[in-house]
């Protein structure tokens, strides 16, 4: 019957064996990874620096439209009018330049 010591010297024995391999084969893949690099002419830039992720378009702001002379308030002319023009005609308070 196998003790629990001789099992604990196994499996240290065998995760050295382990890393080991991974080291070899890792060494391998990039050994290989850079061979294809330098046949295709790919260099790190290319694949590091490559964001294809469309960038965030910079909103501008719209300048104001229309301003109501009791308050000050103005309005740019998108969305919702605003409770100060209801009922009444908005070319009257455009603002011209």
């Amino acid at each position: 019957m196998i003790t629990y010591a001789k099992y604990v010297e196994q499996i240290t024995k065998f995760q050295s064996l382990a890393e080991a391999a991974c080291k070899d084969e890792l060494s391998g893949a990039i050994k290989t990874i850079k061979d294809l690099m330098q046949l295709h002419g790919i260099t790190v830039e290319d694949i590091a620096g490559g964001s294809r992720a469309k960038p965030e378009k910079v909103k501008s702001s719209v300048p104001a439209q229309f301003k109501n002379p009791e308050t000050g308030e103005t309005w740019t002319g998108r969305g919702r009018a605003p409770r100060w023009l209801d009922g009444k005609d908005k070319e009257q308070f455009r603002i011209t330049n």
